[in-house]
């Protein structure tokens, strides 16, 4: 206990206090072996009076060396640990088992910044994403309600106008009928995607088979959905986190993988938690493109950073990737 007490009492004098302390007594301990020692300097410096000054000089120098590395040891510690602060892994402190009073002083502040930031880009975060869904829902619902039913419209004058035209018109009205209803289905493919209507009002199973069959309908890829029964209880922005993860990966493997099949996992972990894994048989992606910053990627790790998932994107053998995103629900927390 006496031993603490003194180590902590040392800890707790300034870093600037103990730097003059040290160097002071280092030349104090100079001046006094030279005043105990037989050691004299001649009014014309003689080789061997060099080489004791030089070799005085040179241990003093090591001497101060060694203790200044002993002070200033736990500030490189901290820059260190500094350097390692992952944005996308938040939560992360920093820990320092000795430190002087300043040093720990800015440990502390480091963190409290940290606290703040995560909060404040949690916060934005969930601003910025709740400002885009309703977007996506204005969008939607827009598309679906005037562009939507003026193409059904045009669709029905067509179909009249193919009624009442001569012989010659039949062949140009009936494909301009098909380019029209085309559009209306292309239109209703964009409106879905703005915005997942089977998830709100269905729920995420069903959401995510929906979402499988259309990429199978609409490419050439395979997706097979295996999906739990029965999951724990997600509030809705975990849900729709999950649900634009796989949407996001699901179109990176259409666009990018060149993949013949998809598996889609979506299930509870042993420690309670959901997740969710999309697994292809492309070609593959390289460890810089998944550690990049594209728009894709980048999104992804937004959405599990704000909802407190952890998302992994790799290459897996023998070949293809697979994005991983595991969620923590009430039961795990």
């Amino acid at each position: 206990m006496v031993g603490a007490s003194v180590a902590r009492d040392a800890r707790s004098v300034s870093l600037f206090s103990r730097v003059v302390a040290i160097n002071a007594g280092v030349l104090v301990s100079a001046a006094i072996l030279l005043a105990v020692s037989p050691v004299t300097v001649s009014p014309t410096l003689q080789l061997a009076e060099a080489v004791v000054l030089a070799v005085g000089t040179v241990l003093m120098i090591s001497v101060n060396l060694l203790l200044m590395r002993r002070v200033f040891g736990p500030l490189d510690q901290l820059s260190g640990l500094m350097r390692r602060v992952d944005p996308y892994a938040p939560g992360r402190r920093l820990r320092l088992e000795r430190a002087d009073a300043e040093v720990a002083e800015l440990c502390h502040a480091f963190n409290t910044m940290l606290d703040r930031l995560e909060h404040e880009r949690r916060h934005s975060g969930r601003r910025a994403l709740a400002a885009q869904e309703n977007e996506r829902r204005r969008l939607a619902r827009e598309l679906h309600d005037e562009i939507g039913q003026t193409l059904t419209g045009v669709v029905l004058q067509l179909e009249a106008l193919q009624r009442a035209a001569p012989e010659g018109l039949q062949e140009a009205i009936i494909e301009a009928q098909e380019t029209a209803r085309s559009g209306v289905e292309d239109m209703r493919e964009i409106a879905r995607g703005l915005r997942p209507q089977a998830l709100d009002e269905f729920g995420l199973r069903s959401a995510l088979v929906s979402l499988t069959s259309q990429v199978s309908d609409r490419s050439d890829v395979r997706v097979r959905p295996h999906l739990a029964e029965k999951l724990p209880g997600l509030a809705h922005e975990q849900e729709l986190a999950i649900y634009r993860v796989a949407q996001e990966s699901l179109t990176n493997v259409v666009r990018h993988a060149a993949a013949r099949s998809v598996d889609l996992f979506l299930a509870t972990t042993g420690a309670g938690d959901v997740e969710l894994r999309v697994r292809d048989d492309g070609r593959g992606i390289a460890a810089h493109d998944a550690n990049g910053a594209g728009t894709g990627l980048a999104g992804m790790r937004e959405r599990a950073l704000l909802i407190g998932g952890h998302l992994t994107i790799g290459a897996r053998e023998p070949g293809g990737t697979e994005v991983r995103l595991t969620v923590p629900t009430g039961e795990a927390a």
